[in-house]
């Protein structure tokens, strides 16, 4: 996996936009409309910043299955949040699948109307 590739995967998404709040490297991707849109995937060179599971306790069935290759993101990860290699560890379809679940965490705590159409099929 590289990072255009999860790049591509990400904005592929209904709704689904980069934004650079911090003038990082490579942006972040959010779903909903303008200043209200929430982060669904942190984009960086070597690992995406995820939504791991709706808890801790949930998010850190990833700590267990790829130790070293999956790590609590700072600052945000007690709220569930994780980092995930692009080492190679942990395979391409189970990144892929990561963002997936992360975006349908975050947009289904979006405000109905602010959810996109088609959300809840992907």
């Amino acid at each position: 996996m590289d990072v255009e590739t999860m790049q591509a995967h990400c904005l592929s998404k209904p709704g689904a936009w980069a934004d650079n709040p911090w003038d990082h490297e490579h942006p972040v991707v959010k779903v909903g409309e303008g200043e209200r849109g929430k982060i669904f995937a942190f984009l960086g060179a070597e690992k995406v910043g995820i939504k791991g599971g709706p808890s801790r306790e949930a998010a850190d069935e990833w700590l267990d299955r790829y130790p070293g290759d999956a790590t609590v993101m700072a600052y945000i990860g007690r709220s569930g949040w994780n980092d995930l290699s692009f080492s190679g560890a942990i395979h391409d379809e189970d990144l892929l699948e990561a963002v997936d679940e992360s975006y349908r965490l975050v947009v289904a705590k979006l405000p109905q109307k602010q959810r996109p159409s088609g959300w809840d099929s992907v």
